[in-house]
Formats: structure tokens, sequence, C-alpha cells
């Protein structure tokens, strides 16, 4: 199993995300919580997964020069793609309204990148999942950014709180990536690292 492969090695998670923290809890995985400060602002030329590549990679840098031999760093970062425009945190409770009113009744990709570092390894890899929201009320929206909490999570919202439940009426591709970690691509890729070290 991928734990006993992972004794020699030293997982390093750079993420503040109480989510993504847990995944690695339930795949057995036993990590540290690394954390450094990044101003994450991307080239306006990128698009699509191109940016959440860039800013994975962007928040591995202030790593790299204390990495030691048999230590993995993970970052990664999800954006919600729509309209041709990336959607990430809102900035206060009117910009969580109007990001998830834009959602309704429509279908935007939630892309999540990952990126691996070791002192002789970098891979990047992304997953794109497929949300269609049914047509919701303004009352709806309302009750869920007064009574949530949207503004730590890309695109407004989470799927797995109440308006998820009430909300998604379609999905194409891993639940877990829209939660914020495409779970199946961590652990192939760490079979993969450890495999091949």
């Amino acid at each position: 199993m991928l734990n006993e492969k992972l004794e020699n090695h030293h997982i390093i998670l750079a993420s503040a995300s109480p989510r993504r923290q847990d995944f690695f809890k339930a795949l057995g995985i036993d990590v540290e919580v690394r954390l450094k400060p990044v101003k994450e602002e991307y080239p306006p030329r990128l698009k699509h997964f191109e940016i959440s590549n860039y800013l994975a990679q962007l928040k591995a840098l202030p790593f790299k020069a204390e990495l030691k031999t048999n230590d993995i760093l993970i970052t990664s970062d999800t954006i919600v793609w729509h309209n041709n425009q990336a959607l990430g945190k809102p900035t206060d409770a009117k910009d969580a309204f109007n990001i998830i009113k834009s959602l309704s009744d429509a279908t935007h990709e939630v892309i999540t990148s990952i990126c691996f570092t070791t002192t002789t390894y970098e891979k990047t890899l992304h997953a794109i999942t497929k949300v269609t929201f049914k047509a919701l009320s303004n009352e709806e929206i309302l009750y869920y950014v007064n009574t949530f909490s949207p503004f730590d999570k890309a695109g407004a919202y989470g799927i797995q709180e109440w308006i998820g439940l009430i909300g998604v009426t379609k999905l194409e591709g891993s639940y877990f990536n829209v939660m914020g970690l495409p779970t199946h691509l961590v652990y192939k890729t760490l079979n993969a690292i450890v495999d091949t070290a």
C-alpha cells in the first residue's frame, strides 16, 4: 500500500485548506503542513488550467531551497472557469452573491492543479470537473452566503455544503476535485514517484 511505500519519504503539504488536509488523512498519508505566504497573481495571458498550473508551481517556489532528498512537496490551486474567465475566492458577501448568481442555471468547470516537487523532480498535473447548477433564486443564494463560509472557496461555494446539495444537477468528473483535491491523481502520482525513486 502507498502509506508503506512512503515510509522513507517525508510529505510536505503546503496548504491551509482543512479539506485538503482531511483528504490526506482519509488516504492514510501522513503529511507535515508547512505554509509560506505567496502572492497569488498570474500573467493575464494565461487561460484555463494554465492559471492553476502556474499558481500551484508558484506556491512551490519558496520551499525549493529547503527541501531534503526524501521530501515530496505538494502544492495546489483550484479555480472555477466560467464564461472564459477564472473565478477565484470572493472578496466580500456582495462578490460571493454575484459569483454564485453567474453560476446559476449554467455549467462551469472546476480546475485543480497539483504540483509535486522534490530536489530532483517537478511534475504538475490538473483535473477538470464540469458542474451544472439549477436556476438558483436570489433568496437561496443570499441564504447560503449569509449562513455558510464561501470566502475561502474558489467560485464562492463548497459543493459538499447546502448550496451543492440543493443546487447541483449534474457533475462530470471527480467530485473530490471540486472540493479541492483530485485524490485519484494524488494517489496515482505519489505511487509513480516512489516506484521510480
